[in-house]
């Protein structure tokens, strides 16, 4: 039974997961008008599930570090309760900040749940240096790499547009104008609802339109080709998601013997695919629309960056947060273009700040719940 519900609460935190982070990696497509919502997300869905499929042959080392090896004794990795506690405590953080549209990280709630139960478990025998060396160092890096790369990456490619003669086209708005007004038949009747019609032209800022680039580079549309390598980012992006957090949830069930790690994968993958077709569009529009507007190029400048760091912190079992690393590779575009909405960045930041004790009070009440059923039962 206790293997059972052990599943049922992966499953629920990978569909959290998939809710929380698989529009992450499309966001700056639909920020930045590239395309429209449903498209974005079919496009994420697929390319994580890519991702998920690979991690079967690439990522098992995150599979060993997620399943609390080396950081409390070999005989209570094997037990089901204690895997059950860490699901369910980085479970109920995600999916509670998916439903307010925080950006959270479930790297950060599995960390936390896994010192929440760890603590609870073992006291002071917890393993707190390899907690803070493997897995914390990463995830306080990696946002602050990606901000300071993304930033620099920009500029470079900013200054390549220029020299290749590649120009912004400025925007303007052109059609009607449709206002409610107040019409009166006679002094003592008001009709409202009458609407008057007017022709305006208006030049937009980039909060309002689509910017698009003018120019050839190499025979080939510039606008284009940027297109296709915005998308393609963003395809690199979700791969790279579904490659490094998968494992991390299956990690959590390796005390199932009789479950093959591919099985668990597969599961994962699935309920991953589910969460993000149901339940991301508010934190597709929080990561879209409101860190800062973007265009195409600053989008696929965002999302390369990202999925660099992100495949290559995979390939090397480093724990690393997608969502710390693509807000990071964001807030380092409005950073160089001054645009970034700071009270938006603040108020993620204290996410950040509240996801990993959130996470190990919820871990931790679960395990000692568990434990004290389990006397109960015994009794």
């Amino acid at each position: 039974m206790m293997l059972v519900v052990l599943f049922i609460v992966a499953c629920f935190l990978a569909y959290s997961n998939g809710a929380n982070d698989n529009f992450k990696g499309v966001a700056t497509l639909f920020g930045s008008g590239t395309t429209n919502y449903r498209k974005a997300i079919i496009w994420a869905t697929v390319t994580t599930a890519s991702g998920s499929i690979a991690a079967i042959f690439f990522a098992g080392k995150l599979v060993k570090n997620f399943s609390g090896k080396g950081l409390v004794p070999d005989a209570l990795i094997q037990t089901p309760e204690f895997a059950i506690s860490i699901a369910m405590g980085a479970a109920i953080t995600v999916f509670s900040a998916t439903k307010i549209g925080m950006p959270i990280s479930t790297t950060h709630s599995l960390v936390g749940a896994l010192f929440g139960s760890g603590l609870v478990a073992v006291g002071t025998s917890f393993d707190f240096e390899k907690l803070g060396s493997t897995f914390l160092i990463p995830l306080i890096v990696s946002p602050l790499m990606a901000a300071i790369v993304s930033y620099f990456a920009y500029l470079l490619f900013r200054k390549l547009r220029v020299l290749a003669g590649i120009t912004r086209e400025t925007c303007v708005c052109v059609g009607n104008e449709y206002k409610p007004v107040l019409r009166t038949d006679n002094a003592e009747e008001f009709v409202v609802g009458h609407l008057e019609t007017e022709k305006h032209i208006v030049v937009a800022n980039e909060r309002q339109c689509i910017e698009r680039y003018k120019g050839d580079f190499i025979g080939i549309n510039s606008q284009k080709m940027l297109d296709f390598a915005h998308y393609s980012s963003a395809g690199i992006v979700s791969f790279a998601r579904g490659l490094n957090d998968t494992p991390k949830i299956v990690g959590l069930l390796v005390v199932i013997n009789s479950l093959d790690v591919e099985w668990g994968m597969i599961s994962v993958a699935l309920a991953m695919a589910i969460g993000g077709l149901l339940n991301a569009k508010k934190v597709g529009q929080m990561m879209s629309k409101k860190i800062t507007p973007m265009n195409s190029g600053q989008g696929f400048t965002a999302n390369l960056v990202t999925g660099l760091l992100v495949t290559t912190a995979s390939i090397h079992g480093m724990p690393v947060s997608t969502t710390h690393v693509s807000v990071g590779s964001i807030f380092g575009i409005g950073t160089a273009t001054k645009k970034s909405d700071l009270k938006v960045i603040r108020n993620i930041l204290m996410s950040w700040l509240l996801t990993l004790p959130l996470a190990a009070i919820c871990s931790a009440f679960v395990y000692w719940s568990l434990l004290a059923i389990s006397k109960i039962i015994q009794a």
